[in-house]
């Protein structure tokens, strides 16, 4: 016999209990009902007998297992299944709130039983039947006697079975922490606690026995929600969605200016980037279009600053190149996504130019502008001040030491670092020592604006998420300072002003007005979206991770107040916390993580990555992406939930309705479900209008999941069998299925626009407005609407295919640019290292200034990175090479030394054991086949002698050389005295001594064991 019940049921624990009690070997399965392996079962628990035979009312099961144990008892399981299991289930609040209706009815249920049994010691005698065993079972979870008094009985005899061995033996498998009434939420294909009806005892009021549960909702579905769906499902003409083709705004209704945080082109956008500003965006924006709302999506590249001149710098481009280049990057990556912009720009345009200077002017003119002299560090080889990001050096903070910090901030101790502050510092360009000097700069007023900026905040924050209203709140509380707003860089927009003519300016000063840039970009009437008339209302969404906070909360607010000339300021700042990648953090700079491009190989729809995304929103706190996460989510949500209803509701209607969608005739069930599904609904549209992204989905997929459990019910296939009346049940369960999976491709459609597509095509349908204001489901789809052709939405994922993305996108950015072609070989870079090094320890023993040294170390661990990086990309191994299959000694001693050296080199670059020691692994591999292939060999009969082979004159010179060179940096390095330096390249040595014996035939020294003595 086999048990198929769901995780926590305590229904399922009465049924294991039971079997014990009844000496019968039984099998427990844990299910799922969305698995379609289960399609056999409808409720959860059911006992399958051995003959195939299925049970699945608990008291049935009872009386099968014990029978005969008297009428008393069947009285008692008659009153635990109609009476105590709904009070508890309604209680407890299965998969919601509680009912508070149910406390009373089971503060007399409970009183009933402790009377009883102040009298008997088990319910049906002096001995325990199953009545005992079915009773208990459902006040075992945790929670159900909580705070109950008066009830010493009940608590006796509750106490004297949980003891038993039988139940003791099933309490080792099924923990009672583990057990839950929400279990119930998922035994059945219908979902919900309208299946459990709670019936009212006739019973004196019993007072209060147990505590309340703290929750106050009901979870009942009310007369009045059952008339609002009634009422509102009616067909009416949708209203379908025609945008013009210039969004403006209009006066009287709703306008809505969404802007993106502008990526900065340096690298490629990741994961995180994508979901926690263009994504986000992009949602958004298409739910306020599907609403009716009139939208204006903008967005584009942040194109000037620093990170472009060190990019440039890096790959041997000009900037303007870098920045063609990377938009064009960062333009494909967001289209395979299905990002719409209604406009992508750049803040290169010439649009730009003109209105920052422009804006930069209407400050200086309202007095918000002053000058202050700054030291900066001037590289005088150069001839150029250097900006934080061209300054490297020691970190200052106490403890770090990171001889790599940047000008701006420490990748070792993530600390903010000033570049004057740097110990040691360096030229990113040329790695010379740069000094200080003063240079006069342009500076924002912030102190001046901030009771402006104060005033405004305070009615503003309202629509702004709460880590936005936390850091707007800290720096307020600091006092606003002076802001340097110019730099001296080539790349930017240059300065208006006499006497700053060859500076620029400072980037966050620039980037914020590229949101209206862009807008004017995209129309001639730009202003009326950026300074609307009197009687124009727009709202301004503006989504971003939170770092960018600070300037849109405060900095460029401040600039638009000081301005005053009636710009839209924002109402929404939409900030996310971070997405992290697995057990670690995405970073451009250091390009760890998975990357657009990279999503874009995997094969792996666009849209199911929107829709993990937006699943897996850092909304509240950090989140992280992972890959088993993802095929997870895709498998169950999307494949077993959301697409399996679909699939079912549209093949049903094209098999047995010819594909013609029937008439719905509503009785209780429909308009149950449908009172449901609105609660869904309401939600849906209350988590979107708040851009809260990852609640809109929750409600979306529980919509499906009650369509999934109305139609297990209701089985319409086996209707269909049926009468006529049952046939036209039938239809009205196929036609109600398919106006809901037309509800659900307009749900959909914000998440996943190219799968919402298909699903119209597949209902012959198209999007229509939602009613955001009287969010209730309507017939979208009449009696007669003819559907078209039904295909699966979604592919399974399986398991080998994600561990081998995981392995494959471990982490590290691919590296694609064009120039790989031109990287140095693996053997040119040893050569490079090998000169490197010995350019460094002439250095070193030539002086103890480090400010002269240094500079050449850090050519020398790039180099070691490089190498890293191509014995990475090159065979993973040293093989040995074979002859007919078997490798010869000397083939496997050459292979043992080359792959020596590997495992050298790659020890000296990195102390990351998880770097080095696969390949330490194969090494230790190729000397027991080295050591295995000697054995064989000193075995094997000794040939006749013969001469040795002439050995190849220019090998023996080349190696002859090779000896020399090593012998005299053997030399130079043991004068140093550490021994972990020179021990490695004397094992270099005696490697090369071995192969000269083996060319030439004549045995190579031995070693000197130690110095000899002289006689005295």
């Amino acid at each position: 016999m086999i048990i198929y019940t769901n995780e926590g049921n305590p229904l399922g624990l009465q049924l294991q209990i039971l079997a014990k009690f009844a000496k019968r070997e039984v099998q427990v399965q844990l299910v799922n009902l969305n698995d379609s392996k289960y399609k056999h079962l409808l409720v959860l628990p059911t006992l399958e007998l051995d003959n195939g035979l299925q049970l699945f009312s608990t008291a049935a099961i009872a009386k099968y297992l014990l029978a005969d144990e008297g009428q008393q008892r069947d009285e008692w399981l008659e009153w635990s299944t109609t009476l105590l299991a709904p009070a508890l289930a309604h209680h407890m609040g299965v998969g919601h709130k509680a009912d508070p209706n149910a406390l009373p009815v089971l503060n007399g249920l409970v009183k009933k039983l402790d009377d009883h049994l102040k009298s008997s010691p088990y319910l049906a005698g002096d001995k325990i039947t199953s009545a005992d065993l079915a009773v208990w079972s459902l006040l075992a979870p945790d929670g159900t006697l909580k705070g109950a008094q008066n009830v010493d009985h009940l608590r006796d005899w509750y106490g004297r079975l949980k003891v038993l061995p039988e139940v003791q033996q099933v309490l080792q498998q099924q923990p009672l922490k583990d057990l839950s009434f929400n279990a119930l939420q998922q035994s059945n294909r219908y979902g919900g606690l309208h299946h459990i009806t709670l019936k009212r005892p006739s019973l004196v009021d019993a007072g209060k026995l147990l505590a309340e549960t703290g929750n106050t909702l009901a979870d009942t579905i009310t007369d009045e929600e059952i008339e609002a769906a009634r009422t509102a499902f009616t067909y009416v003409e949708p209203k379908k969605l025609l945008e013009p083709r210039t969004v403006l705004p209009k006066a009287g209704e709703r306008n809505v200016l969404i802007t993106s945080a502008l990526p900065y082109v340096n690298n490629v956008p990741h994961l995180g980037n994508i979901i926690g500003c263009v994504l986000s965006a992009d949602i958004f924006a298409r739910y306020s279009r599907s609403a009716g709302y009139n939208t204006l999506l903008i967005c584009g590249t942040d194109e000037y600053g620093t990170a472009t001149e060190n990019k440039a710098l890096a790959e041997n481009l000009t900037p303007r190149e870098i920045c063609d280049k990377y938009f064009e990057l960062h333009n494909a990556i967001y289209r395979w996504f299905g990002i719409g912009f209604d406009y992508f720009g750049r803040t290169t345009h010439q649009e730009q130019t003109e209105i920052v200077q422009e804006a930069f002017k209407d400050v200086h003119s309202a007095g918000y502008i002053i000058t202050e002299s700054v030291e900066q560090l001037l590289c005088q080889k150069c001839d150029r001040f250097l900006a934080d990001r061209f300054v490297e050096g020691t970190c200052p903070h106490p403890g770090c030491g990171y001889e790599d910090a940047r000008g701006d901030q420490c990748d070792k101790c993530g600390k903010l670092v000033n570049a004057t502050e740097l110990i040691r510092p360096r030229c990113k360009v040329c790695n010379s020592a740069p000094v200080l000097r003063s240079s006069d700069q342009l500076f924002i007023d912030l102190p001046k604006a901030e009771p402006k900026l104060r005033e405004w905040v305070d009615k503003a924050d309202n629509g702004w998420t709460h880590n936005a209203r936390v850091i707007t709140r800290a720096w307020l509380r600091e006092g606003l300072k002076p802001r340097c707003i110019t730099r001296d860089l080539k790349w930017g927009i240059p300065v208006p002003h006499a006497g700053f003519e060859k500076k620029v300016f400072y980037v966050w000063f620039d980037a914020p007005f590229g949101y209206v840039s862009m807008t004017k970009r995209y129309t001639k009437d730009y202003q009326q979206w950026w300074q609307p008339a009197k009687g124009t209302d727009v709202e301004l969404f503006q989504f971003m991770a939170k770092d960018n906070v600070p300037f849109h909360s405060v900095v460029w607010p401040s600039v638009l107040l000081a301005i005053n000339k009636g710009h839209t300021l924002v109402s929404h700042i939409m900030a996310t916390e971070y997405l992290n990648y697995e057990d670690g953090k995405f970073s451009k700079s250091r390009g760890i993580g998975v990357f657009g491009n990279d999503a874009q190989e995997t094969g792996i729809p666009a849209d199911v990555w929107r829709f993990y995304l937006a699943s897996a929103r850092p909304e509240g706190q950090d989140s992280s992406f992972s890959w088993n996460d993802l095929a997870a989510r895709n498998n169950s949500e999307l494949l077993n939930n959301l697409g399996n209803f679909v699939n079912r509701a549209l093949v049903f209607c094209e098999k047995n309705f010819n594909s013609l969608v029937p008439e719905v005739v509503l009785t209780q069930d429909e308009l149950i479900l449908l009172a449901l599904i609105n609660r869904e609904l309401r939600g849906y549209i209350n988590s979107l209008e708040k851009a809260k992204l990852r609640d809109g989905i929750r409600h979306l997929l529980a919509i499906s999941r009650h369509g999934n459990g109305y139609m297990q019910t209701q089985q319409p296939w086996v209707l269909l069998k049926g009468d006529e009346t049952q046939k036209k049940r039938a239809a009205t369960i196929i036609g109600l299925s398919a106006n809901i999976a037309c509800l659900l491709a307009n749900l959909l459609f914000p998440y996943m626009p190219s799968t919402a597509r298909t699903l119209f095509d597949q209902l012959n349908s198209k999007q229509t407005t939602l009613n955001a204001s009287k969010p209730l489901a309507t017939l979208l789809l009449p009696a007669g609407h003819k559907i078209g052709k039904p295909a699966p939405l979604f592919a399974k994922l399986e398991q080998a295919f994600i561990d081998e993305l995981k392995g494959k996108y471990g982490g590290v950015q691919a590296q694609t640019e064009s120039a790989k072609s031109d990287q140095l070989s693996v053997a040119d870079l040893e050569q490079a290292i090998q000169a490197q090094g010995n350019k460094v320890r002439e250095l070193k023993a030539s002086t103890k200034d480090k400010s002269v040294w240094q500079p050449e170390v850090n050519k020398l661990l790039e180099l070691k990175k490089q190498l890293e990086a191509a014995q990475k990309a090159a065979p993973s191994a040293v093989q040995a090479p074979t002859k007919s299959g078997t490798p010869s000694v000397q083939d496997l001693e050459k292979a043992v030394q080359a792959q020596g050296e590997k495992v050298r080199q790659l020890k000296s670059s990195t102390k990351d054991k998880s770097v080095w020691q696969p390949e330490v692994n194969v090494l230790l591999d190729l000397k027991k086949q080295l050591e295995a292939a000697q054995k064989t060999a000193s075995a094997a009969p000794v040939p006749a002698a013969s001469a040795p082979a002439t050995p190849n004159g220019e090998q023996v010179k080349a190696l002859e050389n090779k000896i020399a060179q090593q012998g005299e940096k053997v030399r130079t390095l043991k004068a140093s005295g550490d021994a972990t330096v020179w021990k490695p390249e004397v094992e270099i040595l005696l490697s090369l001594k071995k192969e000269l014996a083996t060319l030439t035939g004549v045995p190579a020294a031995a070693p000197a064991q130690g110095k000899s003595k002289k006689k005295k």
